[in-house]
């Protein structure tokens, strides 16, 4: 089967417990630590909560000028899965935006296996976004062994 040019993924084995990890990845405040790409800055307008479905918060980025994201959890299962659709703020989400970052943890011998994975099937100018896919693949790479050193440290 063909892979699906829309849908990139990358996984990891992490020696640590998905409790260890999930609440980084449910802490907007810390995306920037764990940021494969170099481009998130820092959140904004983000819950004093952990993320859970439904959830809403925004980052401040950069991928050579800046600009902001807003972002709804659209997926949500504790220590096993969350996944948050990104959009621009305002009325620019009528233009643009509509990917998905997704994070899956399983149990796996010696840890927890991550899948990050970056969905554009929903994006709305995906010819203009799907060539980022490979840069998209190594920053995600990063960003599991960034969580690694963080969560084993």
């Amino acid at each position: 089967m063909p892979e699906n040019p829309d849908v990139v993924s990358v996984e990891r084995v992490i020696p640590a417990l998905a409790e260890r990890i999930f609440p980084l990845l449910t802490d907007p405040a810390r995306h920037r630590e764990i940021d494969g790409s170099g481009t998130v800055r820092d959140a904004k307008s983000a819950p004093g909560t952990p993320l859970h479905l439904g959830s809403k918060f925004g980052m401040h980025m950069k991928a050579g000028i800046p600009y902001s994201m807003e972002s709804t959890v659209i997926e949500y299962e504790e220590n096993r899965r969350i996944a948050w659709q990104t959009r621009p703020p305002g009325i620019f989400a009528r233009f643009g935006g509509g990917r998905i970052w997704r994070y899956e943890l399983e149990p796996a011998d010696g840890g927890t296996r991550v899948r990050e994975t970056w969905d554009i099937s929903e994006e709305k100018f995906k010819a203009l976004v799907r060539p980022v896919g490979g840069r998209t693949r190594t920053a995600m790479e990063t960003t599991l062994a960034r969580i690694e050193e963080i969560v084993t440290a």
